[in-house]
């Protein structure tokens, strides 16, 4: 949690301005200008090459599957895309760049101009614009700490050198952490939906770097910008901008001024350290790439992308609640994996109530996986059980209670609904006459109650029904049940 603590009044009279980088790595088989392996956990420098290396002598050679990639990830985002883009060489040194400049591109990126809708507190929506997709190569990982010398040596792995990135860069439109989370959801949920990267932040495949300014409301002139590093989380990323965003005011609030900077960010301190004043910032000195021609996106081979769309998330979300009556919630929740939205949808249509289907995967399916830490691919009940257990409910052949029994079963003895389904066959009592001579005896056994729910106590029947539930070991239908208990009791 945050160290500073200032009144809201205070908070309310800055308005805080910031705009997110995310560099997403792109999911190629072999590196962006070698044929090197682009595979994470390898033993350290076994995925090198000269070029790589920037050995003298070696020439790189665009992968044209990372330009798909970044093609297909540009259209998602509603980017436009330059028919013609130019690589540049980004000079800076650092010991794990071993060719003393990083090839990224500058003034021509690949796409430009796009946006992103996100929720907001009120319930509706806002549009984050996106200013630049641009592709570009990674750098290689020192390694500060793990060896017996570590205090006095660091190590370079250069495995990732090489690795294709795409950088997406949006537009200084976020206004709140929260909103920040949101755009960072909704950015990773559509770069997994095109499968163009994994997305994952524990192995490095997505990186967020935060620019963070304020102030006071009313001002047009942004404040002194600051970057915020090392943020492994979109849950670290909306703490570390909350703590910035109230470090930044407490400073202005105390008569000083912020300074353009580089922060990193501390999770166990829950702060933001000073790294590297922007002021003292390399001047990178970008050329042109002379090794590499220009990027040429030709009309037939945007047109050839465009194909490869899938639906997005937004517009799969807004289909699934017009088609199977599903609630928001359950549709984001639902559609927040595209391959568990397939199974879904492929389940559904062959369910009789698609909406049940949806709400047993949720609620039974999803409670119990959540409370074992489980993932839905290690669940024993499989999507076709869920169809069958959701069938049956809706045939009024077994009742809420006995899903439940079912379902923990499943989960006890590691086997599907239909395994235990049929060795269990639990049914429901649907013989009017039967459940009838059931209230009678209840009734019988309980005169007491009986008064008082004629005298007015009508929450009473809720008493009976369990009675009569109890009697029945669970099996008599519920609604069947409490029409039939209403009408003895009222008769």
């Amino acid at each position: 949690m945050s160290a500073i603590a200032l009144s809201p009044q205070v908070l309310a009279k800055y308005e805080p301005v910031i705009g997110l980088e995310v560099h997403v790595q792109l999911l190629t088989r072999t590196k962006a200008f070698c044929g090197c392996q682009n595979h994470f956990g390898s033993e350290p420098n076994t995925n090198i090459c000269p070029v790589c290396l920037g050995l003298p002598g070696s020439l790189p050679v665009l992968n044209s599957q990372a330009v798909a990639f970044a093609t297909l990830a540009s259209l998602a985002i509603n980017c436009e895309v330059r028919e013609r883009s130019i690589f540049a060489r980004k000079n800076y040194f650092y010991p794990d760049l071993p060719k003393g400049y990083q090839i990224s591109q500058f003034d021509k990126p690949l796409a430009e101009h796009g946006w992103i809708d996100v929720p907001t507190a009120d319930g509706k929506t806002k549009r984050i614009g996106i200013t630049r997709l641009h592709m570009e190569e990674d750098a290689g990982k020192s390694i500060h700490d793990g060896f017996a010398d570590s205090a006095t040596r660091t190590y370079l792995d250069l495995n990732r050198c090489g690795t294709p990135l795409a950088e997406i860069v949006s537009e200084p439109d976020i206004r709140t952490p929260d909103e920040a989370f949101e755009y960072l959801t909704r950015l990773k949920e559509i770069l997994l939906y095109c499968e163009v990267s994994d997305c994952n932040m524990e192995e490095g495949s997505l990186r967020c770097d935060a620019n963070v300014s304020v102030r006071p409301w009313g001002q047009e002139k942004f404040g002194a910008k600051v970057e915020v590093k090392n943020v492994n989380s979109f849950r670290f990323v909306r703490a570390a901008l909350e703590y910035e965003i109230e470090r930044q005011i407490e400073v202005i609030e105390s008569g000083g001024h912020i300074s353009q900077e580089t922060r990193l960010w501390n999770v166990a301190e829950g702060r933001t350290y000073s790294m590297r004043s922007k002021e003292q910032a390399h001047d990178y000195r970008y050329f042109p790439e002379p090794d590499l021609p220009p990027v040429i996106v030709s009309a037939e081979f945007l047109a050839a992308t465009k194909k490869k769309l899938p639906e997005l998330p937004e517009a799969r979300r807004a289909r699934m609640i017009a088609e199977y009556e599903l609630a928001s919630q359950d549709a984001f929740t639902l559609t927040a994996e595209r391959a568990f939205a397939d199974r879904f949808e492929a389940a559904a249509r062959t369910a009789r109530n698609p909406r049940r289907v949806a709400n047993l995967l949720i609620s039974e399916l999803g409670g119990r996986l959540k409370a074992l830490g489980l993932e839905q691919e290690q669940s024993p009940v499989s999507m076709a059980g869920v169809v069958h257990a959701s069938d049956l409910l809706d045939e009024g052949k077994i009742s809420s209670k006995q899903l439940k029994q079912l379902f923990d079963a499943c989960f006890e003895k590691g086997e599907d609904f239909a395994t235990v389904y049929e060795r269990e066959k639990p049914r429901q009592i649907t013989d009017t006459g039967a459940i009838e001579a059931l209230i009678d005896e209840v009734i019988a056994a309980n005169p007491k109650q009986v008064e008082q729910y004629r005298g007015g106590k009508k929450t009473l029947s809720a008493f009976f029904v369990g009675q009569v539930m109890k009697a029945s070991k669970g099996q008599a239908n519920p609604a069947l049940l409490n029409e039939l208990v209403v009408k003895k009791l009222e008769g």
